[in-house]
């Protein structure tokens, strides 16, 4: 079978109990992406960075689509997280970047008082594939060189 668009496990997650993000209904546009381990996310604090919660995962598709990290629309009321870049943007050429090998992570902030414990398995949000256009004139020819936040380095 010819591969067009999916998910792999991403370098150094082998043998770790990955599951790949599958979507609950035939109409759902989104996968559904659980946390690759447990971890901790402290309540807010000004100042304070993102945590990025580790999906094990890598996502390769066409030149012309990216794929969009999005919060579980359950996350900011029954969780109090919200993601810190309000959507991800994952670029075809992410996948497989010498840095990181494309694994992609989801970037949460705590609005609540008390910590939020995460476990492996839990489904932190969702991910779309979606087709991009470009504009007329447009001139990029840079190539990316690195992982995580890389763009335009």
């Amino acid at each position: 079978m010819e591969k067009i668009r999916g998910f792999e496990v991403a370098n150094g997650f082998e043998n770790k109990g990955i599951n790949m993000p599958i979507r609950k209904t035939k109409y759902s546009a989104g996968y559904d992406i659980e946390a690759a381990e447990d971890c901790t996310i402290p309540p807010f604090k000004l100042g304070q960075a993102p945590t990025l919660v580790k999906t094990g995962l890598k996502a390769y598709m066409p030149k012309d689509e990216y794929l969009m990290l999005c919060n579980r629309s359950s996350n900011p009321k029954k969780k109090g997280l919200v993601m810190a870049n309000s959507i991800g943007i994952i670029d075809s050429d992410y996948y497989g970047n010498p840095e990181n090998d494309g694994h992609f992570m989801f970037s949460f902030l705590n609005i609540k008082e008390e910590a939020v414990e995460i476990k492996k398995g839990d489904c932190i949000g969702q991910a779309i594939f979606q087709k991009f256009l470009i504009a007329d004139n447009d001139s990029a020819v840079g190539s990316r060189v690195g992982g995580f936040g890389s763009t335009g380095k």
